[in-house]
């Protein structure tokens, strides 16, 4: 199934900024942490999955992910 850009965009914007607001981090922090460690990449790449989900399960998921790509947040 495909999803706009849009539709995407929006998610990962608001799952930023949730990520951020979990970890202590601005939107901005939040974007480029995700960004280095493949988060963004990911959640690009299996929106199908990660949009059905809570942004609670998906920050933890997603937290859990980039520490294996040399994140430190946990």
């Amino acid at each position: 199934m495909g999803y706009s850009n849009h539709d995407k965009t929006e998610w990962v914007l608001i799952f930023a900024l949730e990520f951020g607001r979990h970890f202590g981090l601005t939107l901005k922090q939040a974007f480029n942490y995700l960004s280095r460690f493949g988060g963004i990449a990911f959640v690009d790449e299996h929106y199908g999955f990660c949009h059905t989900q809570s942004f609670q399960s998906m920050i933890t998921d997603i937290a859990e992910y980039c520490h294996r790509k040399g994140g430190s947040l946990l």
